[in-house]
C-alpha cells in the first residue's frame, strides 16, 4: 500500500490540472501560433512558464486504484499487476482466468 500522502499529492495535481487545462491551453496555443507577433509569443510563452507546475498534465503519476502503488500500472485497468493477480485469483474480475497447467 502506498503512502497516503504521495495518493493524495497525485489526487491533488489532478483536481489542479482540471482547473487549469484550459488556461494553459489557450497560453500554448498563442506561443505555436505563427501570425502573432514574436513578442507576443514570447510573452504567451513566459506566463505559461509562470504558471503552477501542478497544473501540467506530466506531473501526474499514474498510481493503481486499488493500492496506490505507481509502478506495474495497466492503463486500461486502471490497477497494478499486483492487485490485478489478487483480484483475479479470487474470481473478482470479469473474464480473467488464472492460468494453471
Amino acid at each position: 500500500m502506498a503512502k497516503k500522502s504521495a495518493v493524495e499529492k497525485n489526487n491533488r495535481r489532478i483536481r489542479k490540472v482540471a482547473q487549469g487545462s484550459a488556461r494553459r491551453a489557450k497560453l500554448r496555443a498563442m506561443a505555436r501560433d505563427k501570425s502573432l507577433s514574436l513578442e507576443e509569443r514570447f510573452a504567451a510563452s513566459v506566463k505559461l512558464a509562470n504558471e503552477p507546475r501542478d497544473t501540467s498534465r506530466s506531473r501526474i503519476r499514474n498510481r493503481c486504484g486499488v493500492t496506490g502503488r505507481p509502478r506495474g500500472y495497466y492503463r486500461h485497468l486502471k490497477m497494478s499487476r499486483i492487485a490485478l493477480r489478487d483480484l483475479a485469483s479470487f474470481g473478482q474480475v470479469p473474464g480473467v482466468v488464472k492460468s494453471s497447467w
